[in-house]
């Protein structure tokens, strides 16, 4: 039996969810999520409580127990709380600003590289080396950073470019003086 799977997911006040034949929609603080489930994997609603059943231990049932309830319970953390990730700039002259509802970069090249914001997420420039992104689908926020950070991934000899906060950027060293013989 799924780990994962067998776990209910506890739906927190506020949020609504609505289960009708293979569609849960789940709506919110944050808005409101609409996924289709597989035919095979069974969803009910117990009180506050949802869970996730499959109906026999075939290879497909099994791996699609646990996916399942793990997008269920990103959907109700999402309509609640919400996803966000963090990029930073670095590098001399890079810097980041939000122009309407565009995110314009300066980040090297001769032109500036302006990316529009997508419905369900919204982007935020605190300082101009530093971007948020946040929305209540965790894909579509990791998606979009995964695009920023694509526009110019960070360089391992000076660190130049567009990281996520946490991400490790390994350094190199640069090429060695002259040497003898």
């Amino acid at each position: 039996m799924s780990r994962i799977g067998r776990k209910p997911i506890v739906v927190p006040a506020g949020c609504e969810v609505k289960i009708d034949g293979s569609t849960v929609t789940v709506k919110g603080p944050k808005g409101t999520l609409t996924r289709t489930v597989h035919d095979n994997i069974s969803v009910t609603m117990d009180g506050n409580e949802i869970n996730v059943s499959r109906p026999n231990d075939n290879k497909t049932n099994r791996s699609l127990h646990g996916l399942t309830r793990s997008l269920i319970f990103n959907m109700v953390e999402g309509v609640e709380k919400g996803f966000s990730k963090e990029l930073e700039v670095n590098g001399v002259g890079y810097r980041v600003a939000k122009q309407g509802s565009n995110l314009v970069m300066n980040i090297g090249f001769s032109h500036q590289v302006i990316m529009p914001e997508i419905e369900g997420i919204t982007i935020d420039v605190p300082t101009p080396n530093k971007i948020i992104i946040s929305g209540p689908d965790k894909q579509k926020v990791g998606q979009f950073a995964a695009e920023v950070r694509e526009k110019r991934p960070p360089e391992p000899y000076k660190g130049k470019g567009i990281k996520y906060v946490d991400e490790y950027v390994r350094r190199k060293e640069g090429k060695a003086g002259k040497g003898g013989k």
